[in-house]
């Protein structure tokens, strides 16, 4: 079996994780000191939320700038640092790429929204048509239309999220290859592989073909709010076209050189489905899904849904995930004990992994609207308020100020509730989940040898 196979990932949002700058914001420098905490958990890698330059209108998920880290989180040399750290302590670190869309601010697009003749003016997703009717009917994942009108072009582009995030053409090769490019900067700076976000949304359908309707009883609210207007279509012709899978043996032939391992987010229709066929040989190593993330998971159906997997897809490889930044916590979500949840994580085949916080069996955050930072939230509130209560500031210390994130106000507020699930209080409590989540990683990494 592979090295890299039934191994832990430790995901951090770095926003939330340590500030050393004092800005209320967590940074990289806040993540290298933690690194014994880290280490000691016993997990094999860490991946960490997009840290690259950006307007952070969706916290980093908007790129401006590939090859430079936002001076929010620190600098290039601070991100060198934090590898050379944890790889002496035998940590491997995955970094967040955001490959299917930029934000309005890159530079390629400032170029390309210029005229319809220029290097750049085909690295976008562009349509003629009237200014008042979209090209179809496809539908952003953050709500409206996925057209936006430019009055600099005349033109629709493409925008499957919000329209600060123009969607990038893959259906020219120029931009197929720069982002291979930006693939390989990376794993030259010393990076060991790579979370790939929503890798299945890379292609559209040429032809704009609209998507088809479902009945609202069929709506799985599968990496959205069910109340979502985008879960009513069935996603035939944005996104999980044919023309990804051959793009996924490019990008592998660039990780084999480097012994780096990918893992991808799968939003589609059938995305346990497309995980099987995502990871099968020579493609993606590993993938995740929203089928144990969203708001309508049955603990009771986790074995089948595992079992089933592996028999359907024998050459392929999942990665399991209770929590993560996109989604309410677990423990508020199943009606279970946070060690039950984490013994019944620990023990799935497959890779696992793990949130910051889910190790301390944090609970989601009842953020007020006054509070929201979440543009989705924003955007659905009040029936889904966002994404703001799974992303609130760890808690290292009840007895420091902002329970030690933060000597400035937090970019969130943290809930009092969390004073007795603090890292400092329950390494002193042999009984508490933290020390049970040790543990249980100790057992599996045992059955593993």
């Amino acid at each position: 079996m592979e090295d890299w196979k039934n191994k832990i990932i430790y995901q951090i949002y770095p926003r939330s994780f340590l500030d050393t700058s004092n800005n209320g914001i967590g940074d990289l420098n806040g993540i290298t000191s933690k690194v014994d905490y880290i280490a000691d958990l016993g997990v094999d890698y860490v991946w960490i939320s997009p840290f690259f330059k950006s307007p952070q209108k969706d916290f980093g998920y908007d790129v401006s700038d590939y090859r430079s880290v936002d001076k929010l989180f620190g600098s290039n040399d601070d991100f060198k640092n934090l590898l050379d750290v944890f790889h002496k302590k035998g940590l491997k670190v995955i970094v967040d790429l955001v490959l299917s869309h930029t934000s309005e601010e890159h530079e390629w697009f400032k170029r390309s929204i210029k005229s319809k003749d220029n290097k750049f003016s085909d690295w976008y997703v562009w349509q003629d048509g009237d200014p008042e009717i979209p090209p179809n009917k496809w539908l952003s994942v953050f709500g409206g239309s996925s057209w936006k009108w430019s009055e600099k072009r005349n033109q629709f582009y493409l925008h499957n999220f919000l329209e600060s995030q123009p969607d990038l053409n893959f259906h020219n090769e120029e931009v197929q290859n720069q982002m291979l490019n930006e693939i390989e900067y990376w794993l030259k700076f010393g990076v060991d592989g790579f979370r790939f976000d929503v890798i299945n949304f890379l292609f559209h359908d040429t032809e704009l073909r609209n998507n088809p309707y479902k009945d609202k009883k069929d709506v799985r609210p599968l990496g959205f709010n069910k109340n979502n207007p985008y879960g009513l279509q069935i996603h035939k012709y944005d996104n999980t076209r044919p023309e990804v899978i051959p793009y996924l043996e490019k990008i592998r032939k660039i990780l084999d050189k480097y012994s780096a391992i990918s893992i991808g987010e799968i939003v589609s229709e059938d995305p346990l489905e497309t995980i099987g066929q995502y990871t099968n040989e020579n493609r993606l190593h590993m993938a995740y899904c929203f089928e144990f993330l969203s708001e309508d998971f049955n603990f009771e159906n986790i074995d089948v849904i595992v079992d089933d997997f592996f028999k359907n897809n024998p050459k392929s490889w999942p990665c399991w995930a209770f929590s993560n930044h996109d989604s309410k916590r677990i423990a508020s979500r199943a009606s279970e004990n946070p060690k039950k949840i984490m013994e019944k994580l620990l023990k799935l085949k497959g890779n696992i992994c793990i949130y910051q916080g889910e190790e301390l069996g944090l609970s989601e955050s009842n953020v007020e609207f006054q509070n929201i930072q979440d543009p989705f939230g924003k955007n659905f509130w009040p029936e889904f308020k966002g994404r703001d209560g799974c992303r609130i500031p760890m808690p290292w210390d009840a007895k420091a100020k902002n329970f030690g994130f933060s000597s400035n106000i937090p970019w969130l507020p943290i809930e009092k509730q969390y004073k007795n699930l603090c890292v400092a209080t329950q390494l002193q409590d042999p009984n508490s989940t933290l020390n049970f989540t040790k543990k249980q990683i100790g057992f599996r990494k045992k059955i593993a040898t």
